[in-house]
């Protein structure tokens, strides 16, 4: 058997937000925020977009969204790659989750409290060695908390797991090693199939029960995530090696050390630039087609920051109409 990588942001929607995945999601939520315990008895799984309610406000799409016991809502999100500004959306979105709840007039005590659940296929918090963090607001000096029961920020770290097979314990131990390692099994595990919120994780993730289109879908997906680890990586490199030489010129003329560490920073930054640009163009023609020598102007013009966020948008895409009004509409942001 193959399994879908549940780390893709298509097959975690499909194994945790389906409309047959309730009881699932109860499972891999009571293990990952309540050590196991059956807190959450039934949950209601809802649209993950978040519409904004002010105009300007920009538009924000979640991998996951349910509301559990106690009238929380819990946003989750699965991140592959380690992007700019990551930390910062995460903020966003919950409180953009906790804000929305209220119409206008509305009172401030039907506010309910939102939990910001985070799956990383990267190390956040270096320092950290646990693999599961919990965040909420405190007072800076005395650490007294903060209404600390309406937000709460929850991160899994997957690369910080290291437990085989043999050594799973808990309930969160299989949970976080089916998301870690289900793309590389070719059987279901004893160990985790006598789980049976798990054996039907498993089920969803067989390849073989996906139909051709989603199929295809996936495969753009993982697709997409390997050409930006390697624009990534590339960038990097060309950056480096541009910023060494642009930082030995300018050393001989500014001094050494000086020189070689300003050109390092700036060749870095054209480079990972150039090279994300090079990636977006070669996806957007996967997607709708030859772009014109118009289209890729518009695109080299973009900063860093709308760079990254045509990344995110072009997979929405279905043809070059659709990238010309995103191009004006961050044009006339300008």
């Amino acid at each position: 058997m193959n399994f879908i990588n549940p780390k893709t942001d298509f097959a975690f929607k499909k194994i945790f937000g389906s409309a047959d995945s309730k009881d699932i999601l109860i499972s891999f939520l009571n293990a990952i925020l309540y050590e196991a315990q059956p807190v959450i008895e039934d949950l209601e799984i809802i649209d993950p977009y978040l519409a904004p309610k002010i105009k300007g406000v920009k538009d924000t799409y979640l991998d996951v969204k349910a509301k559990i016991s106690g009238s929380k809502t819990v946003i989750i999100e699965m991140q592959v790659l380690n992007v700019e500004s990551f930390e910062k959306r995460i903020l966003y979105n919950a409180t953009k989750a906790y804000s929305v709840q209220l119409k206008s007039g509305e009172n401030y005590n039907l506010l309910n409290p939102v939990i910001a659940l985070t799956i990383t296929d990267f190390q956040m918090f270096e320092h950290l060695e646990t693999v599961i963090s919990r965040f909420c607001i405190k007072e800076k000096n005395n650490l007294v908390d903060y209404l600390a029961d309406e937000l709460e920020f929850v991160f899994v770290e997957l690369p910080k797991f290291d437990k085989t097979l043999a050594e799973l314990e808990t309930l969160t131990d299989k949970w976080i090693y089916f998301m870690k390692t289900a793309r590389t099994l070719r059987s279901v595990p004893e160990e985790l199939g006598n789980v049976p919120e798990l054996r039907k994780a498993f089920t969803i993730a067989n390849e073989a029960n996906l139909d051709p289109d989603e199929l295809e879908d996936l495969e753009r997906r993982e697709i997409f995530i390997q050409d930006q680890r390697g624009a990534i990586t590339k960038a990097t490199r060309i950056g480096i090696e541009q910023g060494i030489r642009q930082g030995i010129e300018q050393g001989i003329e500014q001094g050494i050390e000086q020189g070689i560490e300003q050109g390092i920073e700036q060749g870095i930054e054209q480079g990972i630039k150039q090279g994300n640009m090079t990636l977006i163009v070669r996806q957007l023609e996967r997607s709708v087609g030859l772009l014109s020598p118009e289209l890729k102007i518009s695109i080299a013009q973009l900063s860093a920051q709308q760079l990254e966020n045509l990344g995110e948008a072009l997979l929405d895409f279905a043809s070059v109409s659709d990238l010309t009004t995103w191009l004006q509409a961050h044009n006339d942001r300008q």
